[in-house]
C-alpha cells in the first residue's frame, strides 16, 4: 500500500473515530436537561460523559493534525473554503468545554442553567455543523448542506440517547429510551436522504465502485437495526448498532471522497512528500497504540450504570 492511501485511510479512520465517541458527547450535552429532573438526575446524565469527553475530542485534534502534516492542501483547502462554519464548530467546542468544567465549581442554581445553556448549545452546534460541512463538500448547495447536518444532528440525539440509557439507570435511563424512540422518527428519514446521495458522488456505477453504495446501505440498516433494538430495551446491542452506522456513514463519506477529496484535487496532488510521510508512519506506529490502550482502559474503568444522587 502506497503511503499516500495508508495516510488517506488513517485519516478516515480518525474522523470516523471522532464522529462515533463524540456523537455520543453531543448526544448526551443536548439531552441532559430533557431528560432530567432535579440536580441529582441532572449529574448522573452529564457524569456518563465526564471522564471520556476531552479525551474523546483528542480524536478531532489527530486528524486534523494528521490531514494538515499528510495531505496539506486537502487541510488548506478544507479549512478556508468552510471557514465560518468550522470557527463556529470550535466556539462551540469551546463553551461546552467551559459548561461541563465550571459546572461543577459554581454554587448558584443560576449560574448552573448557564452552563447546562453552554453545554446543550456546544454540543447541537457541532453535531450539526460537521454534518452540514460534510454533506457540502459532497454536494455544493445549502439544501445538501441542511440534510447532512440534520441527520448528524439527530443521529448524534438517537447516539446519546442510547448511550444515557446504557449507563444509566432509574428515571432518567426510562426517559433516555423514550428520547431515543422520538429521535428515530426524525434520524431514520434524514438517514434515507443523506445516506443515499454520498454514493451519487462517485463517478463509477455500482459494479465499477460498489465501496460507498455497501457502507451507505449497510449504514442504513444499522441505524433501522439501532431503532428497533432500542425499542425491545437491549441497550448495549443498540448502542452497537448507532456506533456501526456511524462508522459505515464515516466509510461511505470517505469512500466516495476517495482519491479526490476537494474538487480539482487528487490525493497524490494533496500529499506531502515521501520523506514527510515515511516519518508520520513511524509515529504513528509508535504513538496510536498507546492513545487506542488508554481510550479502551478509560472506558472500561467507567463502564458501570451510574444512579442518581439525591437532590
Amino acid at each position: 500500500m502506497e503511503l499516500t492511501t495508508l495516510w488517506f485511510a488513517v485519516i478516515a479512520f480518525l474522523w470516523t473515530g471522532f464522529f462515533v465517541l463524540e456523537g455520543f458527547d453531543f448526544g448526551v450535552g443536548m439531552l441532559a436537561p430533557l431528560v432530567s429532573r432535579g440536580e441529582g438526575e441532572r449529574k448522573q446524565a452529564l457524569a456518563t460523559i465526564g471522564p471520556v469527553w476531552d479525551g474523546n475530542e483528542v480524536w478531532l485534534i489527530s486528524a486534523v493534525g494528521a490531514m494538515f502534516a499528510a495531505f496539506p492542501a486537502w487541510y488548506a483547502g478544507l479549512l478556508s473554503t468552510f471557514y465560518l462554519p468550522i470557527v463556529l464548530v470550535l466556539a462551540g467546542l469551546i463553551v461546552r468545554g467551559v459548561g461541563l468544567e465550571w459546572r461543577g465549581k459554581v454554587a448558584h442554581s443560576s449560574d448552573r442553567t448557564w452552563c447546562d445553556l453552554g453545554i446543550g448549545i456546544g454540543s447541537a452546534l457541532p453535531a450539526f455543523l460537521w454534518g452540514a460541512v460534510f454533506a457540502a463538500l459532497l454536494h455544493d448547495g445549502a439544501l445538501a448542506a441542511l440534510v447532512g447536518g440534520v441527520f448528524s444532528l439527530s443521529l448524534c440525539l438517537l447516539h446519546g440517547a442510547v448511550f444515557l440509557a446504557l449507563k444509566t439507570s432509574g428515571p432518567v435511563r426510562a426517559r433516555a429510551r423514550r428520547a431515543a424512540l422520538a429521535a428515530s422518527a426524525v434520524v431514520l428519514p434524514a438517514g434515507i436522504a443523506a445516506l443515499s446521495g454520498i454514493p451519487s458522488t462517485t463517478a463509477a456505477g455500482w459494479s465499477a465502485d460498489p465501496g460507498p453504495w455497501a457502507c451507505a446501505l449497510a449504514a442504513m440498516a444499522a441505524l433501522a437495526a439501532g431503532t428497533a433494538l432500542t425499542w425491545r430495551g437491549r441497550e448495549g446491542w443498540a448502542f452497537t448498532a448507532t456506533a456501526s452506522s456511524i462508522a459505515l456513514t464515516g466509510a461511505a463519506l470517505f469512500t466516495a471522497l476517495w482519491p479526490s477529496p476537494l474538487p480539482g484535487l487528487t490525493v497524490a496532488e494533496a500529499a506531502s512528500g515521501p520523506y514527510t510521510l515515511g516519518m508520520l508512519t513511524w509515529i504513528g506506529l509508535i504513538a496510536l497504540p498507546f492513545v487506542l490502550g488508554y481510550q479502551g482502559w478509560t472506558y472500561w474503568v467507567f463502564r458501570r450504570r451510574l444512579t442518581a444522587e439525591a437532590s
